[in-house]
């Protein structure tokens, strides 16, 4: 890399200035600052094709592991989200179908090196209440660490063994958020395949809680190729501010608005002899410094992960708010 780079001030990953025009990639949305993310994995025995073979029949099977590729998408871009950028990742629904199996808590940035080839114990149910209980007890203990927030992604591709349950434990997890003993919540459902039951997943998701609002989100997959776009699409949607941003030059005067809501890389022309520039959203000030100009193209975004998906290519299923 051939330019030097400047200092880059939090929430940006990276800016580019190519000719006053300036290129600002959010490193994560500062209004969810303090967030923690976990993802959870259906690992129900209907899995077992998707995860396809493991050990010395993996080698010679040429069927390929389609799960994998989907979870270290994933994990890299809810990464981009998290408060440490490390994730708590686990399988849900193994054992007698209400076990789960922790994978770890794992670095985004390191996503492509993971391997993902199934639980030990695929289940024999789908059981989700455990989810819930593992994250709230998680979000718990990371509350205690300054965590302000919490996401759950929990991904399934089979009927729900306990809705009821998963139902009353949601109006319990919002009462205690209304109170202010847990911090926000809030649960993202994606469902995969043509054996999940989409009437179940609204029921859970259409519920509204006084003060909290809406605690679950759901859209479902036809394919498992689509998963990771659609928890892009789902996670954007419920953890971006819907009250936008500003920016302004080094003198305070506005550069650009944005109404509602910001997106993954903020564009804007800067003044000649501007130094930097401050993004303000939601009440907080990020003052970023102006680099020197780009005089090539560079070709070292490859380390970032791809950029959020447009909500209009997830096709519109389920719910939204």
């Amino acid at each position: 890399m051939s330019h030097k780079h400047e200092t880059i001030v939090k929430p940006f990953s990276d800016v580019h200035n190519k000719e006053g025009t300036i290129l600002a990639t959010l490193l994560h949305d500062p209004t969810v600052e303090g967030l923690d993310v976990a993802l959870y994995m259906d690992g129900s025995a209907s899995m077992e094709d998707e995860y396809g073979p493991r050990g010395i029949l993996a080698k010679i099977g040429g069927v390929r592991n389609q799960v994998e590729p989907q979870m270290q998408w994933m994990l890299e871009y809810l990464a981009t989200k998290d408060k440490d950028g490390v994730l708590r990742v686990a399988y849900w629904a193994t054992g007698d179908g209400s076990q789960i199996e922790v994978v770890g808590d794992l670095t985004g940035t390191e996503a492509k090196n993971y391997k993902f080839p199934g639980p030990q114990f695929y289940g024999k149910g789908t059981v989700m209440l455990p989810v819930l209980r593992d994250y709230v007890s998680h979000i718990r203990t990371q509350a205690e660490k300054g965590a302000k927030r919490g996401l759950a992604v929990i991904i399934t591709d089979s009927q729900i063994y306990d809705p009821g349950d998963v139902k009353a434990y949601s109006q319990q997890v919002a009462k205690e958020i209304q109170s202010g003993r847990l911090p926000r919540l809030n649960f993202v459902l994606v469902g995969v395949g043509d054996s999940i039951d989409e009437n179940q997943m609204e029921q859970i998701c259409h519920e509204e809680y006084p003060g909290v609002g809406h605690l679950w989100c759901h859209r479902v997959a036809d394919r498992m190729e689509e998963m990771a776009e659609l928890v892009a699409v789902l996670v954007d949607e419920t953890m971006t501010v819907a009250s936008g941003g500003t920016i302004y030059d080094d003198k305070g005067s506005v550069l650009k608005r944005y109404e509602t809501r910001l997106p993954a890389v903020l564009e804007f022309k800067v003044p000649p002899g501007c130094t930097s520039f401050t993004l303000e959203i939601a009440g907080q000030k990020f003052t970023q410094p102006i680099p020197e100009e780009d005089h090539h193209d560079d070709d070292d975004d490859d380390d970032h992960p791809p950029p959020p998906p447009s909500a209009s290519s997830s096709g519109g299923h389920g719910h939204k708010h």
